[in-house]
């Protein structure tokens, strides 16, 4: 699944393309990709502007205006989902139709269309409205989210409060998107092992500095990534113009597995964890003897 570096890739790219124009119309191909606005969508969106592209962990949102309502600031938003294989792309409105096209958005100025590709459907769109969040105004849907370690909203010093009060292994703290949002499995893993921490290790045995030294890891690591247009694995992960990163090839630990630690030398173990895989350095991240899974 997507992470916060691949869709804040995506973000700049519906920034720089999509904010700013109205809608002309949108079509509705397939009825899972809209959950709750099943038939009302088009309605929803027909005659509005995307005023800017927001995102928070990894959820993406267009707040919505509409000039013939006088409406001075946006009351609903278009939230995106990427899901595990969702795609927002920018492309020609004459360009041949994608096999997995989930839902297309035409502008009145005539330019490039968005269409919303989900080969899983897995993914949506939904329109909501805003309301107060952690910091500031998000979509509803979203709101019990917490800000992500790359926002001003992010409290540093909250974090290490709740986190240690988590009583839980580290890793499955980081991926608890009501504590921090946007890391997923391949980041905490890069993360800890830049902080050189066992994903079982316990929340309440760390210490202020180094609660201190693995954020500034999760934020490196995701700025990084984001530098090289964040992690694709296959064809599904793409900015909007159907790009793929190329972070993969950095990558320290995750899906590396006996291969040599790019730090020490030793082979790369795997571990399973929640139904998936974790990647870690035995030297490096010995398993406490207190673990938790």
């Amino acid at each position: 699944m997507p992470e916060l570096p691949e869709v804040e890739v995506v973000r700049r790219g519906l920034q720089s393309w999509v904010a700013g124009r109205t809608v002309a119309a949108a079509e509705v191909l397939h009825p899972r990709a809209v959950r709750r606005n099943v038939g009302e969508l088009p309605d929803q969106l027909k005659g509005r502007t995307p005023v800017s592209a927001e995102r928070r962990g990894k959820y993406l949102w267009l707040p919505l205006r509409d000039g013939a309502r006088g409406e001075e600031e946006p009351g609903e938003a278009l939230i995106a989902h990427l899901g595990m294989s969702g795609q927002l792309l920018v492309v020609d409105p004459l360009s041949p139709i994608e096999k997995h096209l989930r839902v297309r958005v035409g502008f009145t100025d005539g330019g490039p269309e968005l269409r919303f590709v989900d080969q899983r459907t897995f993914g949506h769109l939904l329109v909501a409205p805003m309301v107060a969040g952690r910091g500031r105004a998000v979509p509803e849907p979203i709101a019990h989210i917490a800000a992500d370690p790359l926002e001003d909203a992010f409290d540093d010093a909250e974090f290490a409060v709740r986190l240690r009060l988590r009583r839980t292994g580290i890793k499955r703290a980081l991926l608890d998107q009501s504590l921090i949002s946007g890391v997923g499995n391949i980041y905490a893993d890069e993360a800890l092992w830049r902080a050189r921490l066992h994903w079982a290790r316990p929340t309440e045995t760390l210490t202020r500095p180094k609660i201190t030294e693995l954020l500034a890891a999760v934020r490196a690591v995701m700025t990084e990534a984001l530098g090289q247009g964040g992690t694709s694995f296959d064809s599904l992960y793409v900015n909007v113009n159907g790009e793929s990163g190329y972070f993969d090839r950095s990558l320290a630990v995750y899906g590396r597995r006996d291969e040599p630690c790019r730090r020490c030398g030793t082979p790369v173990r795997r571990e399973a964890f929640m139904n998936r895989s974790s990647y870690s350095c035995p030297k490096c991240q010995p398993r406490p003897s207190d673990a938790r899974p």
